[in-house]
């Protein structure tokens, strides 16, 4: 055998008797290029080598197997979620296999490819108003939930399944690769993945920073919340963060594009302000190792113009009507 393939690991490798088996286990592969400081080294979960091509297959399974162990859902039960795609996408997939009828409640802004996948995985969709982001869409799941008690909802904004994803899942596949790991950096969204991954980094080193990118009030960086805009999902403790800092959609997209560009990763948006962050902690630290999450490819995205229009055609990059 030759020396090189010796060397490498089998991520998203094995047999498995099911597609939903085969969650987790994703790259982790490094960035030279993000980093200012060549004695600080970055490293990409690449999470889009899930089944549906985004971290959020880890946190609906975990949330279905938990409701299925506990006996919260029945056989055929209508299984509803907000969602601004991803988890909606990843719930669909599995409710497909596991035969229950799903309904989402997603944004009318979001870009077409998601409602196209939402269709061909046959779930139901309800539009909430775009311009309230995903906290419409949280806010018109939840009245529909309290108005017909037939629904179960998973509801990844509140539900512990969300977090041990990450913190039986992806933090144990990072510690399985790494030895230390000085950063964590993950977008502020659900909570979920800074959650799980930073009480699991900090278990293993109390010293590990765990550190959130959080978008400026009033902009709307598809995937990602301003906890300013009035929700803290409630599965979110902010004593697990050590910092966050704010980023800009226009950021978002630069470095989106530069992902593409400098590195061959075609990843969405919100990696795009995830890995701004990263170069700006990179360029303060000293050495170690930083780990951020890329929750999704850009396959989802494709329809706004990020990867292939400038800033200038892309106009208004904080207007609804694109991501």
């Amino acid at each position: 055998m030759n020396p090189y393939y010796e060397l490498l690991n089998k991520p998203c490798g094995g047999t498995f008797t099911d597609i939903v088996d085969s969650i987790g286990h994703t790259p982790l592969v490094e960035l030279s290029t993000v980093s200012p400081n060549e004695n600080v080294k970055v490293f990409a979960k690449l999470e889009s080598a899930n089944p549906t091509g985004s971290v959020k297959d880890r946190v609906a399974r975990s949330m279905m197997e938990a409701a299925e162990a506990s006996g919260a859902i029945s056989p055929g039960q209508t299984i509803l979620e907000p969602t601004s795609g991803n988890t909606g996408i990843a719930l669909a997939m599995i409710c497909r296999r596991k035969r229950y009828p799903l309904k989402v409640v997603m944004p009318d802004n979001v870009t077409a490819e998601r409602t196209e996948l939402l269709r061909m995985y046959g779930a139901e969709i309800v539009y909430s108003e775009g311009a309230k982001g995903s906290n419409g869409a949280v806010e018109m799941a939840l009245e529909m939930a309290a108005a017909d008690s037939s629904y179960y909802m998973p509801y990844q904004y509140g539900n512990e399944a969300n977090p041990l994803a990450h913190y039986n899942g992806t933090a144990v596949e990072i510690l399985e690769e790494l030895d230390s790991v000085a950063a964590f950096v993950a977008g502020l969204g659900t909570g979920g993945t800074l959650m799980g991954n930073g009480r699991r980094l900090k278990e293993h080193d109390p010293e590990t920073k765990i550190i959130a990118a959080e978008p400026m009030q009033g902009e709307l960086v598809q995937g990602l919340r301003s906890l300013d805009d009035g929700f803290i999902p409630p599965i979110i403790d902010l004593s697990v963060l050590d910092r966050k800092i704010m980023v800009s959609n226009r950021d978002a997209i630069i470095w989106t594009k530069r992902l593409l560009d400098d590195e061959g990763i075609f990843a969405g948006v919100s990696s795009g302000a995830v890995a701004a962050i990263v170069h700006r902690i990179a360029g303060e630290m000293d050495s170690g190792n930083i780990v951020f999450l890329i929750p999704d490819g850009g396959w989802k995205y494709l329809s706004s113009g990020v990867y292939t229009k400038s800033l200038e055609e892309l106009g208004d990059i904080n207007a609804t009507n694109w991501w």
